[in-house]
């Protein structure tokens, strides 16, 4: 009876606490539904549902569809997660397992950039991007992207790397496979969860990274989702409706991708801190 009436218990405050995790994205879906001027009253859902805030929302260019930007972002995050997850895994490798000079030094040096703030290194990048001619392209979004993936990345793909053993390294040898083969038949297959790991987390961040498109893109029909939502904004009015009907479904690709991965997500994340 106690073990009966403490999951009951546990179900409730689990129950509870989701609500009010999720409580923000429910009043986020009603309002989405609301006139403008239903959106100061305090019920969570519309009298009458507007559906047509989604329809004109998508159709709000007479020019371009939702679905425009939509591709556009997709086409991106593809180059950003091939290029992240291919040479964070490279050069994780190379810091794991690879003897030469420096290794720590450089490894160091890695660790360090990551405490280096982004905003240091917004003008001397735009710089190198205006003078190669790349500005109101995807280059600059997508091309940091292929020289490692990021620091931080690095270091979680080392981390698990380190945590498998070397004893897989030399019976691959004997069995004559070099560095290359080593990387490609024995530490790829094992890094599956920690590349499904940096793949979520390369999406989702370069997904929300509107500072970044805002500064690099400016023709319209280049635009991200995160861009176009700004253009239901004007000097005079805010169609609130439709700008959080569009907004809402802008989420859906990273929601969709994490449940999706969230095995792997979870795996990766929970290996990677096993071994120093």
């Amino acid at each position: 009876m106690n073990a009966l009436r403490y999951k009951l218990s546990t179900h409730l405050y689990l129950t509870l606490f989701s609500f009010l995790m999720l409580y923000p994205v429910i009043w986020w879906a009603g309002a989405s539904l609301k006139k403008t001027e239903e959106l100061s009253l305090p019920t969570i859902w519309p009298s009458k549902p507007m559906w047509s805030n989604y329809w004109d929302g998508w159709h709000f260019s007479s020019e371009y569809t939702f679905a425009h930007f939509f591709g556009n972002t997709l086409l991106m995050e593809l180059g950003n997660v091939i290029g992240g997850v291919a040479t964070a895994a490279i050069v994780a490798y190379g810091f794991g397992r690879l003897n030469f000079k420096f290794r720590g030094v450089w490894f160091s040096i890695l660790l360090l950039t990551m405490m280096l703030p982004g905003q240091v290194t917004v003008v001397p990048q735009y710089i190198l991007f205006n003078k190669l001619g790349f500005v109101d392209s995807y280059v600059p979004l997508v091309l940091p992207h292929f020289f490692g993936g990021g620091a931080f990345f690095i270091f979680l793909l080392v981390q698990f790397i380190r945590s498998i053993p070397r004893d897989l390294d030399e019976a691959a040898t004997i069995d004559g496979a070099s560095v290359y083969g080593i990387f490609g038949r024995v530490i790829l297959p094992l890094l599956k969860p920690a590349l499904v790991t940096v793949a979520i987390f390369t999406f989702i961040w370069s997904w929300d990274d509107f500072f970044a498109q805002v500064l690099y893109l400016s023709s319209v029909d280049k635009f991200t989702v995160g861009l176009a939502l700004r253009m239901f904004i004007d000097q005079f009015d805010i169609q609130w409706g439709q700008l959080l009907a569009m907004s809402l479904l802008s989420i859906m690709p990273s929601v969709i991708i994490f449940f999706l991965a969230q095995k792997h997500f979870v795996e990766g994340i929970a290996t990677t801190g096993l071994k120093g």
